[in-house]
């Protein structure tokens, strides 16, 4: 079947029954969620009037899903999972109607904002009574592995919109839900680590107790990468063997600060660019060179990052410092 899917963006896909007779619509659907996502079957009670379309957006290993449609419900089989060969995560976020989720015998009601993973490796269902407005972000299980210390779970994983690091979670989600092209704007590294570390902080909270052991790795951390800043190619994995540590481990620790190591590794470069733009020795160097130092090997892109950080150009801000 064609599916009419179109790239409205070099990394988008998109489909939709606007121009499907209504009798065909469903099974249209059926096929369409098929393609993005995975094997799944869905019946809707307003079949004769479906409407659906569906975004995908691919940053990364990470996969944007904004879905809007009629009311419907959602099943993964045990056939369906047999057939498949990989088998991904959702982090699914409802914009405006409650929903629930079922799996492992387990309903989980959802409000509006509320996020939920659910692991396609077993069987589910996802009722939607009024309408579908979600962000479905697919995370590789292996991706999932990095951040959490228990991959595997029978039931969904809930994220309160309301409650911890539930409400960052759900902003983020809401935002790509509202517009998953906006999730193209963000540096991939950066993008996915603070999903990580926001998804780790709200599904698996840290104990107190592990706390001075977490401020230590990250001290650490951030002493070995102040150290090696300019190295362009410098990665969560450079660091977490150097440290003797695993990736997991030190995403962990730093989403246990509030924070991730693309995150806190794209401050520490500003800030040691900043330092380097503002000292008169250096004022013949070039910017781009000066980013070069110290870790941005595109000159454009360390350019931009900087403009975004602190709301102006490198070269306006060299201007503006050295002018004293």
């Amino acid at each position: 079947m064609n599916m009419g899917s179109f790239s409205a963006h070099a990394s988008a896909r998109q489909w939709s029954t606007d121009q499907v007779p209504a009798s065909g619509r469903l099974d249209y659907w059926v096929g369409a969620i098929c393609e993005a996502f995975l094997e799944m079957d869905c019946s809707s009670r307003d079949a004769s009037a479906f409407e659906g379309r569906l975004i995908s957006v691919e940053v990364g290993a990470l996969s944007f899903n904004q879905v809007e449609a009629s009311t419907q419900d959602v099943f993964r089989t045990l056939a369906s999972i047999s057939r498949g060969a990989c088998h991904p995560f959702y982090l699914i976020t409802q914009r405006e109607t409650a929903w629930h989720v079922r799996q492992g015998g387990h309903r989980a009601g959802l409000r509006p904002g509320d996020a939920v993973l659910v692991d396609s490796a077993r069987t589910y269902e996802l009722h939607f009574p009024e309408s579908v407005e979600v962000m479905s972000i697919q995370l590789p299980r292996s991706w999932v592995g990095e951040w959490l210390t228990r991959v595997d779970s029978a039931l969904p994983r809930v994220a309160l919109r309301d409650r911890g690091w539930g409400r960052a979670l759900s902003g983020l989600s809401l935002q790509f839900a509202h517009d998953p092209l906006s999730a193209l704007g963000y540096p991939p590294d950066l993008l996915t680590d603070q999903l990580g570390a926001m998804l780790a902080a709200a599904i698996e909270p840290s104990s107190a107790a592990s706390r001075p052991a977490t401020l230590d790795l990250v001290g650490r951390a951030r002493r070995f990468v102040q150290a090696t800043l300019g190295q362009s190619g410098l990665t969560a994995q450079c660091v977490a063997l150097e440290l003797g540590v695993s990736v997991r481990t030190l995403h962990r620790a730093f989403a246990a600060q509030s924070t991730s190591f693309a995150l806190d590794l794209r401050r520490l470069r500003l800030a040691h660019a900043a330092q380097l733009l503002a000292q008169p020795r250096l004022a013949g160097v070039t910017v781009a060179e000066l980013g070069r130092r110290s870790g941005f090997a595109d000159g454009s892109h360390f350019v931009r990052e900087f403009q975004r950080h602190f709301g102006v150009t490198p070269a306006r801000w060299r201007r503006q410092r050295l002018a004293h």
